[in-house]
C-alpha cells in the first residue's frame, strides 16, 4: 500500500533561464534552463525533500516517532531527514560513515541544529553502514521508542514518486525539454525523471556514490512507468567521478566558477557540481546539442560546500589579491 505523502517543500520549484552559462558551454542563449531544485524550502533546500515527503508519510502511516536513515557526513539527505523530523515533531538518528571530528561539513552544524543525534558507524562500506542502522532501530524498540528506517539518499520507488511529480512539472513547465541533466547518486532522483520523461530525456552524471547507480535507476523506476527502462537505454555519464565521492576534480572545480561567475548559482562539489562539469563534457562531445532545450536539474547541496576542504583550499590559492 502507498500512503499519501506528506506536504514538506515549496512546489512547483522555478525554471529560470541560464543564458551565459549557455554560451559558456557551447549552447545556444536560449536552450539552457536551470530547475531550482536547491529551493524546495525546509532545511536548506535540495531534492531530497520530494523523496521525503513520500518515505516521511509513509513512516507516519505506521505510526514512527523516530526517523533513522544514513550517510555520509556531509549527506544532504540526513540533513534534510533531520530537518522534516523537527518540523513533525519527530526524533532523529542519523547513522552516518566515519568518526567524530574528521569532517567539519557544514550539514553536520545544521544536522546538530535540527536536533538530531549521530551514530558514527566508522569506514564501512554500504552493507556495513546497514547494519549499524538496523542496530540502532533494534535498540530504539527496545527502548520503547517506534523508529522507520528511511532508505540511503531517500531513493526506492516509494521515494521516486517524488522525482516523477518533479519531470510532472518540468514538461508542463517546458513542453520542448530534450535533456534533463542531473546527478547520479543513490539513482532515485533519476529514476523519477526517467519514469516521467522516458529514458532517452534524461542524462544522469554518476558522483560515485554507488559501484552500480544505473541497476538502481533500473530497479527504482522500472515499477513507476509502463516504459521499458534498462541499463543499456540509460544515458548515464561515468567520466566524472575522478578520485572518488568525495574529491574534489579540477573539471568539477572549473563546473563551481563557470556557474557562479556567468548566473550568480552555486553549486556544490559531489553532486552538481559534477553534474554540470558532466553536462560540459556532453557538450563538447555531442550528446547535449546547440538548438535543444536542455535542462540543468540544480538538486542543492550547498551546505556541503562549507566545510569541504579541498574547495576552501582552491579559493584561498586561487583568490587574486588586490
Amino acid at each position: 500500500m502507498t500512503h499519501p505523502p506528506v506536504p514538506l517543500g515549496t512546489f512547483p520549484t522555478p525554471l529560470e533561464p541560464a543564458p551565459r552559462l549557455a554560451a559558456a558551454l557551447g549552447l545556444g542563449p536560449e536552450d539552457l534552463w536551470v530547475k531550482r531544485d536547491d529551493l524546495t524550502g525546509l532545511g536548506g533546500g535540495g531534492n531530497k525533500i520530494r523523496k521525503l515527503e513520500w518515505t516521511v508519510g509513509a513512516a507516519l502511516a505506521e505510526g514512527a516517532d523516530t526517523l533513522v536513515t544514513t550517510g555520509a557526513a556531509q549527506s544532504n539527505h540526513a540533513r534534510l531527514t533531520a530537518a522534516a523530523a523537527a518540523r513533525l515533531g519527530l526524533d532523529a538518528v542519523l547513522v552516518l560513515r566515519g568518526t567524530p571530528g574528521a569532517s567539519r561539513s557544514g550539514n553536520l552544524a545544521l544536522d546538530w541544529l535540527f536536533g538530531a543525534r549521530l551514530t558514527w558507524a566508522g569506514d564501512v562500506d554500504q552493507a556495513g553502514l546497514d547494519t549499524a542502522a538496523a542496530e540502532v532501530c533494534a535498540r530504539l524498540r527496545a527502548a520503547g521508542k517506534r523508529p522507520a528506517l528511511i532508505p540511503f539518499g531517500g531513493s526506492g520507488t516509494l521515494g521516486a514518486r517524488g522525482y516523477a511529480r518533479c519531470g510532472e512539472e518540468l514538461r508542463s513547465q517546458l513542453p520542448e525539454l530534450r535533456t534533463a541533466v542531473v546527478a547520479l547518486g543513490s539513482g532515485g532522483t533519476m529514476a523519477g525523471l526517467v519514469a516521467a520523461l522516458g529514458t532517452d530525456r534524461v542524462l544522469g552524471v554518476d558522483v560515485g556514490a554507488l559501484a552500480d547507480p544505473a541497476a538502481a535507476v533500473v530497479a527504482f523506476a522500472t515499477p513507476l512507468t509502463s516504459r521499458e527502462v534498462t541499463a543499456e537505454r540509460l544515458r548515464v555519464r561515468r567520466d566524472q567521478v575522478g578520485a572518488g565521492y568525495a574529491a574534489l576534480t579540477e573539471p568539477v572545480s572549473e563546473a563551481l566558477r563557470l556557474a557562479a561567475r556567468t548566473e550568480g548559482i552555486v553549486l556544490d562539489p559531489t553532486y552538481t557540481g559534477r553534474a554540470l562539469a558532466g553536462l560540459r563534457a556532453a557538450v563538447r562531445d555531442g550528446d547535449v546539442r546547440p538548438g535543444e532545450k536542455t535542462v540543468f536539474v540544480h538538486t542543492g547541496g550547498l551546505p556541503g560546500l562549507f566545510g569541504h576542504a579541498a574547495a576552501v583550499a582552491a579559493a584561498e590559492e586561487g583568490a587574486g589579491a588586490y
